[in-house]
């Protein structure tokens, strides 16, 4: 299988912790544009697999390959520049600063010491904020306090801080994680609006979320994966029943 047609490629990726293979022989591949979802039941290696591909774990062996590029030698910071862009489960955001601060200081000009000191609130700088703004659904709230912020719109700045970045591959772990139905809702729709222009990794465990969103599904479990898809397979297969879904 060639890498050149994929956004990301992922082989043989494998990672031990005194023996025990968190991430075992894993092989992924990413299209542009895609929305993959990986689920899998507790201990199945899913955030670990997202620790190496973004480079904050070492593999012990396999390649991740990313538009041509090989990231199992880079820094974390040296990722996201390349355009690879990571999201936790709780949001990091900064509360005493208002949504639009938030997104400014997320600007590419704004990284690091210097950046920072010499960043300027420019045109193209006011463009983004507002063009994210609008995607992620809180122009009304630019001028607001990000702590003051419902848990779903916590979420979505994040997701926007990410976008400020101008990433072409988003990793999202538990996104909808505490979320009211509504917010699930909007939030599918946010994440099929970003897709259209770069690709989506999601881990996440809320099957009706899933289906609404995923392109493919990954099926982690002991560390290997165990099926791959579309929903209706991925639901439909005995092994995945048995080792998640039917519990």
């Amino acid at each position: 299988m060639s890498k050149k047609n994929f956004l990301l490629a992922v082989e043989g990726l494998t990672v031990s912790f005194d023996g025990f293979k968190a991430v075992d022989d894993v092989s992924l591949y990413v299209d542009p544009g895609e929305v993959r979802v990986i689920i899998g039941p507790n201990g199945a290696g899913k955030t670990t697999l997202l620790d190496l591909i973004s480079g904050k774990t070492r593999a012990s062996s396999g390649t991740i390959d990313f538009k041509g590029i090989e990231l199992t030698h880079l820094k974390e910071h040296q990722i996201v520049r390349e355009g690879l862009a990571r999201k936790f489960q709780t949001p990091s955001i900064y509360e005493d600063l208002t949504v639009y601060q938030n997104l400014e200081v997320s600007f590419p000009r704004g990284r690091g010491v210097f950046g920072s000191l010499f960043f300027r609130r420019t045109p193209d700088v006011e463009a983004a904020v507002q063009a994210v703004a609008e995607e992620i659904q809180l122009t009304d709230a630019l001028s607001m306090q990000a702590g003051l912020l419902s848990h779903g719109q916590k979420q979505w700045l994040e997701i926007g801080m990410l976008l400020m970045q101008q990433a072409e591959l988003l990793m999202l772990d538990e996104p909808v994680a505490g979320m009211s139905v509504k917010e699930r809702q909007q939030t599918a729709e946010l994440l099929k609006r970003i897709s259209r222009n770069r690709s989506v990794i999601v881990i996440e465990h809320d099957m009706e979320f899933v289906r609404a969103i995923a392109h493919k599904v990954t099926v982690l479990h002991q560390g290997k994966v165990l099926v791959e898809g579309s929903m209706d397979k991925v639901q439909s297969d005995p092994r995945v029943i048995e080792a998640y879904l039917g519990h």
